[in-house]
């Protein structure tokens, strides 16, 4: 699992949407990344220390993008 970027919009969503990218060899693997990642005690204990006063993600929408045939990032 790579990460290729963050972004937050530049309108009225910005405090409240993060966009990011994260680049995975196919979508098997990144079944297993996300799945591994979700285990790890380490991260767990890290996403229960940031929800102790609720919840800080309200969803979350994975989509899959191929890049273009003139795009830089392949």
């Amino acid at each position: 699992m790579e990460s290729v970027g963050y972004w937050v919009p530049m309108d009225d969503r910005k405090n409240t949407t993060l966009i990011y990218i994260i680049s995975h060899a196919s979508r098997e693997q990144a079944d297993t990344n996300w799945k591994e990642f979700q285990a790890d005690p380490e991260w767990q204990q890290v996403a229960k220390a940031s929800e102790a006063n609720g919840k800080i993600v309200a969803k979350v929408d994975r989509v899959w993008l191929e890049p273009t045939d003139f795009s830089m990032l392949k």
